[in-house]
């Protein structure tokens, strides 16, 4: 009794007790040094994802805050509710997505922004149902990791136009090798060098150290270089109000036309396998499996992602989801919660920084494009590509994704030839009857 009597009236002993550091064998210090690690090496999204939705004419100061408090809400709620060190923000792939659909004729952000909503009430629907489970089973693991590919790719690609290494040929028609002698240009493969360089000593928060690197040698050739415009637009402040801008606008009426129903279904597709890739990947290198493979509150991890996503619609912020980068800090020991809880505290601490943020260039954020490319290609390694029934697909997938610059178009094409390469192969019978339903409602989407 005397024992409990001290163990309440220590200062702390609540939510010391509530993260179980002593189970996990880890301490506050560690799990906040673990959630700077976290912070850091995922911070890149803060200002690559204004830099890319500028593109669909959105406010970057806006967006800034949209990104820090997208970010920030359900990282917390990981932390605190589901107790796992995962950090969620804006999807790196799905945003490119939004700003290439945001582009099209007669299309705007607000009713991308209620796609993303839409998707993420849907996935939500699906996670407390179980379903989620099942369609996630019924897709060939080939395919899943082709689809993460192509959007690597799709990334890069985008990458490499904003550092200027491609660009329209004749008539805007076909693509062509970038003027390399250009100041930008060279500034960004300076900076894509410095980023490789950082991955290849594997210094903590690579990404990040790389834009900074990059806007720092472009502040400079502004100072050194007078002639032409300058590369950085230098801030007036380094604090500001954060603008709530694109906070509710989204456009849930125009998101349910039947012309998107396509893309709310590549939204939700893409999102599924992010994030159980991610969850098996964290859980497996933090020790957090049981003994029959699964992860102990594995649906409350779903449910925070799911809402995560709807949540980043309503803010203006793109789908939120969680993050690989998770593994950072949990490499450096992070083990609780707690982890969250920091990265989310150092989230809502930048949503003041706007001005300082918008000041990054395009050709700073550029080359962390082309790195998170890369590090998404990874999963060639881990693809059949021998089986001519599971290859051909995937390779139709993660080819068609940056081609046509559509991730539902590489989805589909990939869903519809897996069921006609198996069929005709005699195999229609390992194809799920979820597969032949998806194939089907692909197949409609394209005639229409």
């Amino acid at each position: 009794m005397n024992n409990a009597i001290d163990e309440h009236a220590t200062p702390g002993a609540a939510w010391h007790r509530f993260f179980d550091f002593d189970a996990h064998k880890t301490t506050p210090r560690k799990e906040a040094m673990a959630g700077l690690v976290t912070f850091m090496t995922m911070a890149y999204i803060v200002f690559v994802n204004p830099a890319m939705l500028a593109g669909a004419g959105m406010s970057k100061a806006a967006v800034v805050t949209a990104t820090c408090l997208g970010a920030a809400v359900p990282t917390l709620l990981m932390g605190l509710w589901a107790k796992y060190p995962l950090a969620l923000a804006s999807g790196m792939g799905l945003n490119a997505a939004l700003v290439m659909q945001a582009s099209q004729p007669g299309m705007t952000w607000q009713t991308m922004m209620g796609v993303v909503v839409v998707e993420g009430a849907l996935v939500t629907l699906l996670v407390l149902t179980g379903v989620r489970e099942q369609v996630m089973q019924a897709i060939p693991m080939n395919l899943k990791r082709a689809i993460g590919i192509g959007i690597g790719i799709f990334i890069a690609f985008l990458g490499l136009q904003q550092m200027g290494w491609v660009a329209k040929g004749p008539g805007g028609a076909f693509l062509a090798p970038g003027n390399f002698k250009l100041l930008p240009t060279l500034i960004a493969s300076a900076g894509l060098a410095l980023t490789m360089t950082l991955l290849a000593f594997r210094v903590r928060g690579a990404i990040l150290w790389g834009i900074l690197g990059t806007a720092a040698l472009a502040w400079l050739s502004d100072r050194l270089v007078s002639s032409g415009p300058a590369l950085v637009a230098v801030p007036g402040q380094l604090v500001a109000t954060p603008e709530f801008a694109t906070f509710g606008a989204a456009d849930l009426v125009g998101a349910l036309k039947p012309a998107l129903w396509g893309v709310i279904f590549a939204f939700l597709i893409t999102d599924f396998f992010d994030t159980m890739g991610t969850v098996i990947a964290v859980g497996t290198q933090g020790g957090y499996m049981d003994a029959q493979g699964q992860l102990p509150r594995l649906k409350r991890v779903l449910v925070v992602d799911s809402l995560a996503a709807a949540w980043g619609g309503l803010c203006g912020a793109s789908s939120v989801t969680t993050y690989i980068e998770s593994a950072a800090g949990v490499s450096a020991g992070g083990r609780t919660g707690f982890v969250s809880v920091v990265v989310a505290a150092l989230f809502l601490l930048a949503m003041f920084f706007a001005p300082v943020i918008g000041a990054v260039p395009a050709i700073a954020t550029a080359p962390a494009l082309v790195v998170v490319g890369f590090l998404m290609m990874s999963l060639v390694r881990e693809m059949d590509l021998e089986t001519p029934d599971e290859g051909i697909p995937a390779f139709l997938t993660l080819l068609l994704i940056p081609m046509t610059q559509s991730i539902s178009c590489g989805i589909g094409v990939g869903f519809i030839a897996t069921v006609v390469v198996k069929v005709l192969g005699g195999k229609g019978r390992q194809v799920s009857p979820w597969l032949y339903g998806i194939a089907l409602l692909f197949v409609l989407h394209f005639a229409l």
